[in-house]
Formats: C-alpha cells, sequence, structure tokens
C-alpha cells in the first residue's frame, strides 16, 4: 500500500508542477494584454489619407502594436504595413476565440473595376490552390508551416457604388486542427486601396461577417483620396483588377501557441521528468520479487 501512496505522490506532484506552469502562462498572457494600449473614437490613418471610426463593439491598436501582435505574437512574416488593427471588446489578442481586423493600405495605383462582373471564381479557387501549394517550399525554407487553401468561406462579392470588395477564404496552417479563416475587405480609392483583413478562425465566421457593413461603414477616404476622385491626367492605373486583389496573402492567428513556446520546455520537462520517476517506480515494481510484492486479499 506503501509503493502505491508514493505512485500517487508521483503523479500529484507532475499536475501540480504542469498546473503551476498553467498558471504562469496565464500570467503572463494578462501582462501582454495589459501592456497594449487600446483607442476609440474617430483615427486618422496614414497623414490623413482615410478614417476610421472605431465602431461600438471594437476597440482599436494602432500600427505599432498590431505588428508586434502579428509578428511576435501570432508568427507571421514581418512587413511592417499594419496602420492598426480592429479588436472585438470583448477579446483580447491572446484569447482563443478572439479575432481581428488587420488596417493596411496599398498603394497600386487606381484599381479599374471592370472586369467584377466576368469572373469565374471558381476557376480563380483552383488556381489560387495550386498556386498556394507551389509556394510552400519557399515558406518552408524560411521556417513557417505550409499553407492548404481549402476553399472559400464567403464566395467574392463587389459592391459597384460602395467600390468595396470583400470575401472569404478557409485556410489550413501545416498540421493544425482547426482552420483560420481570412476574411478581406478591399475598399478601392484614388491611389490604392484599403485593406482589412479578418484574421480568425472557422467558429468566428458569423462573428465576422456580421460586422462586416459595420466596420466597412466606418471607414472612408478623406476628400481628394476616394475613388471617385481619380483623375486620369495625373493618376495612376493599377495593373491589378478585382479578380486580381482576390488572389492575395494570407495572415494566421497562432497567438496563444505562438506564447507558449516561451513555456513548452519549462512545462515539458516537468511532465517528464514527473513520467520517468513513474516508469521508474514502475519498473521497480516489475522487477520486485514475490516476497515484495503487496498480496492481492
Amino acid at each position: 500500500m506503501k509503493q502505491i501512496y508514493t505512485l500517487l505522490l508521483l503523479v500529484f506532484a507532475s499536475v501540480a508542477s504542469y498546473a503551476q506552469e498553467v498558471d504562469s502562462l496565464k500570467l503572463e498572457i494578462q501582462r501582454i494584454e495589459n501592456s497594449l494600449q487600446y483607442q476609440t473614437g474617430v483615427i486618422s490613418l496614414k497623414d490623413g489619407l482615410a478614417t476610421i471610426t472605431v465602431p461600438k463593439g471594437f476597440k482599436f491598436l494602432d500600427g505599432e502594436q498590431a505588428e508586434y501582435v502579428l509578428t511576435d505574437l501570432w508568427g507571421n512574416p514581418k512587413t511592417g504595413t499594419s496602420l492598426g488593427m480592429l479588436v472585438p471588446e470583448q477579446y483580447g489578442v491572446l484569447d482563443s476565440n478572439s479575432w481581428v481586423f488587420n488596417v493596411e493600405f496599398d498603394e497600386i495605383g487606381y484599381v479599374k473595376d471592370d472586369d467584377a462582373n466576368e469572373i469565374d471564381y471558381a476557376d480563380l479557387l483552383n488556381t489560387m490552390q495550386e498556386e498556394t501549394l507551389e509556394e510552400n517550399a519557399a515558406r518552408k525554407a524560411e521556417g513557417y508551416e505550409p499553407i492548404q487553401l481549402i476553399g472559400w468561406a464567403s464566395t467574392p462579392y463587389y459592391d459597384a457604388d460602395q467600390k468595396i470588395l470583400h470575401w472569404a477564404k478557409e485556410i489550413k496552417f501545416g498540421e493544425a486542427d482547426e482552420h483560420t479563416l481570412n476574411y478581406n475587405v478591399r475598399v478601392l480609392g484614388r491611389k490604392g486601396v484599403l485593406v482589412l483583413n479578418a484574421i480568425a478562425g472557422m467558429n468566428n465566421l458569423p462573428e465576422v461577417q456580421q460586422s462586416i457593413a459595420t466596420v466597412t461603414g466606418n471607414v472612408a477616404f478623406e476628400s481628394g483620396h476616394s475613388y471617385f476622385d481619380f483623375d486620369p491626367k495625373v493618376d495612376e492605373v493599377a495593373a491589378w483588377t478585382i479578380g486580381g486583389l482576390v488572389a492575395g496573402k494570407m495572415l494566421a492567428k497562432v497567438g496563444f501557441f505562438a506564447l507558449l513556446l516561451k513555456f513548452w520546455k519549462v512545462i515539458a520537462l516537468a511532465v517528464v521528468a514527473a513520467g520517468s520517476a513513474v516508469m521508474k517506480f514502475l519498473k521497480r515494481r516489475k522487477e520486485a520479487t514475490p516476497a515484495e510484492e503487496v498480496p492481492v486479499s
């Protein structure tokens, strides 16, 4: 019976050690969240290019903090292009169920929308899936997980009156069980497009879809920068078309797991050490002589 108690103590010790490390992880997540400076109200983007009025139910991180979240916390390649990030007010950026709209401006010129009604999005999807697979070798070489484009989570839609394009991709990163949602919004302007990418899990799709109208209704180019201010005499026309905008980069939200990497060795060592002690105990039990065995009553 004493030996059984010893075994139980070893198991409890391993569980306690693991629980302590999990608590440390929770404290680190809370520390990171507390360090972020969220904003509300009217936000000026890129020196007066556009404004975003933070919608009810959201909070805003500026470009520097958004880059920190995207690269240091979520493990995406560093670009330095984020103008900021809209975060649902009920979530922190490292919450398991969180999602965000990342805001950028792509200065590609004036995008003609003549092709908007002529695009076969099924064919475009097939092409994008093939290209994604071909690019995986380069991603692996740079230390990033391969990507599989599963399909449309929301078929591309273009609002010709508002000059707003949006669509959604369902993506699988590496061997992840949960697929990633990239919900893409493009607001066409005079010299390029405002980019609003919702980076989320597939389980967030209903929330994201419900917020599209609210978010796009609170983003606007300043006077002189809108699509309708285009001057063919001085402004450049983009090489991109509506169809070309749909085939873009993909981002991942892997925040909890990226942060977990900082602690995994400590947690693993604690579990392995305890497990090793348990195995040694069981081995001793197996090699014990019959006289040392505890009789079964």
